[in-house]
């Protein structure tokens, strides 16, 4: 029996100083050979066209542009903007095995394939589709609404056919999860039929970044050429649109009837678009549909722009047009009315098909988006509003907490993590939500962080769990007793929580604090306190 015991715990000690080996020292192994996708020719010559611009507006306002921030940096960026979360352990010790000259290229492929993208991306573009709220349960499944939008993310769906799908759908909202942007509309308690003003209202912000709901009461007073007359003629789109026990149909014939400000009676109102009305084809199919034609017609530009600007501000924390649903109809970068970098990436994304994947790929190759955010030089509020220097952005409470969770895992959480594991984690997050806050569909809100918040990440019961003694599910634990110095937990823990080593001076700081301890318990009580001490800084609640 003794024999088995002394097999046991040998294999137990053999495992445990591979997972040392593998995770908590540097990989001295070839970097792995997985595949890239090639960059095309026209994919360079659009990324230099992007960055052409955005050099062109820092020599107009004399901005010396910040120097480019280091590889760790620029993955957490592309990992926080395309799954929400910061990169493992486990996956810094792959990219870094990767040749410098495809490191991040290959990073965002890996992300692009992951399932965490899918479920992330969706979650960020329903918001504009359908709101926060749970919406008429009956009649609306938003966890449903998500997943298929998540499927068709991962199938690199082009856009425009998806965004027809949302606009004219039919059937029932479970087995056609594309109509549930129509159903989140219903008023289950008045008319039980979808609410043609929230519709026109919804699609003009999401899919035009256009705030024509502005003029749904009056004509614009300030200075524009909107009218009242442009809105509800594009709400009369949706006329047809009914709810039945098949679902969402399409009524043929059914009308439209509003009374305007100043009216005395109501009138039938026709279906017409605010702007490029050449662009609508004058029969062929239902009012939806022919809607939807024109929303993603291909020289209709601010349907492209709109989904660029929300893509750019999902990947940056700020969108390259603010409000991120309120772009100029008209003009360009050398008119001034457009930003750099909005015109070659929206004529990119129309000529490879409404191509999300490609568009993300390019967002993440630019100059822009590798600048650091510091320099030595005086950084000034126009270095950030012309994308001189990367801007400083609070990280979104699913972010927050989507980072706490991976920083307490040596290991990837993803879809491929165990079933208890997931269903813990989904439990956490949702509780954490709750208390945190959410921003709703104001997602690129500049408020600072609430004290509440603070101290939730301070003194709640979730930090301090994922910080406390607990070798099965806390980073901190394994790292303080698995390196085999104090040097490599520390630089350990400064990857898992802040993703980049510590400076000369912070690894001095901490070697100190733990050199000090004789104990071996206490060593563990002081590197559990670093670990709280790092996912409590500053640093670790921003995009940067």
């Amino acid at each position: 029996m003794w024999l088995k015991n002394l097999a046991f715990i040998a294999l137990a000690t053999m495992a445990l100083a591979s997972l040392a080996n593998w995770l908590l020292l540097p990989p001295q192994v070839q970097a792995l050979d997985q595949p890239v996708v090639v960059r095309a020719d026209d994919f360079n010559l659009a990324r230099q066209a992007i960055d052409r611009q955005f050099h062109d507006a820092w020599s107009q306002a004399n901005l010396q542009p910040t120097h480019q921030a280091d590889d760790l940096a620029v993955a957490r960026r592309i990992s926080l903007g395309l799954v929400g979360t910061i990169p493992s352990l486990e996956e810094i010790r792959l990219l870094e095995q990767r040749p410098e000259e495809d490191r991040l290229q290959w990073w965002v492929d890996y992300l692009l394939n992951d399932r965490r993208y899918g479920d992330y991306m969706a979650e960020r573009l329903s918001r504009a589709y359908v709101g926060t709220e749970n919406g008429p349960f009956l009649i609306f499944r938003k966890r449903r609404f998500v997943t298929w939008l998540s499927d068709q993310l991962m199938a690199n769906r082009p856009y425009d056919e998806l965004t027809r799908d949302l606009i004219s759908e039919t059937g029932l909202w479970t087995d056609h999860p594309a109509v549930n942007f129509v159903t989140a509309t219903v008023d289950q308690d008045g008319t039980k039929e979808p609410d043609v003003a929230r519709l026109a209202g919804r699609l003009t912000r999401a899919f035009l970044a256009t705030r024509i709901d502005c003029v749904q009461c009056h004509d614009d007073n300030l200075g524009g050429d909107l009218k009242q007359s442009d809105f509800h003629e594009l709400a009369s789109f949706f006329r047809e649109a009914q709810n039945s026990f098949v679902g969402i149909t399409d009524k043929k014939g059914r009308p439209y009837a509003f009374r305007y400000l100043y009216a005395d009676e109501e009138v039938t109102v026709p279906a017409q678009v605010p702007f490029n009305q050449d662009l609508l084809e004058e029969s062929g199919g239902t009012l939806r549909q022919r809607l939807a034609s024109w929303v993603t017609h291909r020289e209709n530009k601010p349907f492209a722009r709109a989904i660029v600007n929300r893509v750019w501000a999902v990947m940056t924390g700020r969108p390259l047009v603010e409000p991120v649903d309120d772009i100029p109809l008209e003009g360009s970068f050398e008119e001034g009315n457009l930003p750099a970098g909005m015109e070659p990436l929206v004529d990119d994304f129309i000529a490879h098909d409404f191509d999300l994947k490609r568009l993300i790929r390019l967002i993440a190759s630019t100059e822009v988006f590798h600048l650091d955010s510091r320099s030595e030089h005086e950084i000034t509020a126009e270095h950030e509003k012309l994308w001189a220097s990367f801007p400083v952005s609070r990280l979104r409470p699913e972010q927050v907490i989507g980072s706490i969770n991976q920083a307490s895992s040596l290991h990837t959480l993803n879809a491929e993590s165990h079933i208890l594991t997931r269903l813990v984690t989904f439990g956490e997050t949702n509780d954490f939500l709750k208390r945190y806050g959410d921003a709703g569909e104001d997602e690129f809100s500049l408020d600072a962080g609430t004290i509440p918040q603070r101290l939730l990440m301070m003194n709640g019961n979730l930090v301090k769990e994922r910080t406390k003694d607990n070798f099965v599910r806390n980073a901190a634990t394994k790292v303080s007793q698995l390196s085999p110095d104090d040097q490599t937990a520390i630089e350990t823990a400064f990857l898992c929580v802040l993703t980049r080593r510590p400076t000369e001076q912070e690894n001095k700081h901490f070697l100190a604090k733990l050199q000090n301890e004789d104990l071996k318990t206490r060593r563990t009580q002081d590197f559990e306190d670093i670990y709280w001490a790092l996912m409590n800084c500053t640093e670790f609640a921003w995009n940067h």
